[in-house]
């Protein structure tokens, strides 16, 4: 790379958030170079993920013809767990077996290797094994990036940030200050491969549909978080994550290794993945501080997209869909902003790309999530009392033991009371309608 290059745009990383800006600001025409610090994309993500079909088919409408999937989602159950046991609901349509189908299990090594091999046939650059340690300053605008390689500057008129959500580049530019523990969860899970016909029939599924379960209480020891487990072709992945800031306060001194070993001896979970080889383990970083805690995502002649901007959406985990719609948003103001001329990448311009987020289900479903990560935080009981009370009205009421239903039902009405008081179930009550309003 020479000190001339000269770019349209510079995107910053290659996961779904950058290769979807960058795939569709070179499909417009642009002149894009993606900077990527793995050996290759996908590299430094070896975990399973969840797809949701529709964002990838406003960027690449034949996806399905040659990417990466494993499964189609055609059930998902939710459970809350106390020690022993769970309580839960499913939901299972054979609608969800014809196509197009809505939702995939993915390996996202193997998906980001794909979208990548998309971006480079629609004209980009891609130069691996590079870090972006600094942006380039032209006074207030940024015009490029400078490289931990010889002559590493490298300059364009836009850049778009895609590195993640501890993006070191953000903050040391000042775009936005360290990120606080209490918005940010960490998250650990494994890869356990087992055969086919196993997870066919532990999971009552045919060859191509798959399976979600997310799950709530004991597993996080207290702490806010949540647990999951989905099928691909021939293995499971499980994981767990809770917030950082509690994992720092736990007084069991909880690692999130142990947490997630604690989780599979579960006996709910135990015999599912029986016989599982673990292969791969990761920890990663995901946003959690919600509509409150979302930086800058824009100004003079740069963008923030994906995690790096703290988009996730809290209610339905909607990761790599909300990703790879703040790409291909940021992609489609870059784009305009080109058309306009040199001064189209003023951030009066590239607020196109705000008031596009805030068109999209991007921040309204934020917004309408906005009380929960703080509703959930501070109220510890949600995933502790409220399980095992749940659990324990469970057993008394299918329990056969001679006691009549009106004296259990008062049993169970007597153990709520005497666990959260009156006027604490009616707060909580509000709390989580607050939460999920």
């Amino acid at each position: 790379m020479r000190e001339s290059s000269q770019f349209d745009a510079i995107v910053v990383g290659a996961g779904p958030s950058g290769n979807a800006a960058a795939y569709v600001m070179a499909k417009g025409g642009l002149k894009v170079l993606q900077i990527e610090r793995g050996e290759y994309p996908g590299s430094k993500n070896v975990q399973g993920a969840i797809l949701y079909a529709n964002a990838l088919e406003e960027i690449i409408p034949d996806f399905r013809d040659d990417a990466p999937l494993e499964r189609h989602i055609i059930e998902q159950r939710m459970w809350m767990l106390d020690d022993t046991s769970f309580v839960g609901t499913h939901t299972r349509s054979d609608d969800y077996n014809n196509p197009p189908y809505n939702r995939y299990t993915i390996i996202r090594a193997q998906f980001d290797k794909w979208f990548s091999s998309k971006v480079r046939e629609a004209g980009a650059l891609l130069i691996c094994e590079t870090t972006v340690n600094d942006l380039i300053l032209d006074g207030d605008q940024v015009v490029g990036v400078q490289c931990d390689r010889e002559h590493g500057e490298v300059y364009a008129d836009v850049v778009i940030l895609a590195d993640g959500v501890n993006s070191t580049l953000a903050r040391k530019a000042g775009f936005h200050g360290e990120i606080e523990a209490r918005n940010v969860a960490l998250a650990v899970k494994e890869i356990l491969f087992m055969p086919e016909e196993t997870i066919r029939e532990r999971f009552n599924v045919a060859d191509q549909e798959g399976v979600v379960i997310e799950m709530v209480g004991r597993i996080t020891d207290g702490m806010a978080g949540t647990g999951f487990l989905y099928t691909n072709k021939e293995s499971l992945t499980i994981g767990v994550g809770c917030m950082l800031s509690d994992f720092k306060k736990n007084s069991n001194r909880t690692t999130p290794y142990l947490l997630l070993e604690k989780m599979k001896r579960h006996p709910s979970i135990a015999p599912l993945i029986a016989g599982g080889e673990m292969k791969e383990y990761c920890a990663h970083l995901i946003p959690e501080g919600g509509f409150n805690a979302i930086p800058q995502v824009y100004g003079n002649g740069w963008m923030i997209v994906g995690d790096s901007g703290g988009f996730v959406n809290a209610a339905h985990r909607e990761g790599s869909n909300l990703a790879m719609t703040t790409g291909r948003l940021a992609a489609e103001t870059a784009i305009a902003a080109k058309a306009a001329g040199r001064h189209g990448y003023r951030a009066s311009t590239l607020s196109a790309y705000k008031d596009a987020l805030d068109k999209s289900f991007v921040m309204k479903d934020l917004h309408k999530y906005r009380d929960m990560p703080k509703v959930l935080h501070h109220n510890p009981q949600f995933f502790t009392t409220y399980p095992d009370l749940v659990a324990k009205a469970a057993r008394t009421m299918m329990t056969v033991d001679g006691i009549d239903k009106k004296t259990k039902k008062r049993e169970v009405i007597t153990s709520f009371r005497k666990s959260r008081s009156v006027a604490g179930l009616i707060g909580d009550a509000y709390k989580f309608w607050r939460a999920f309003r």
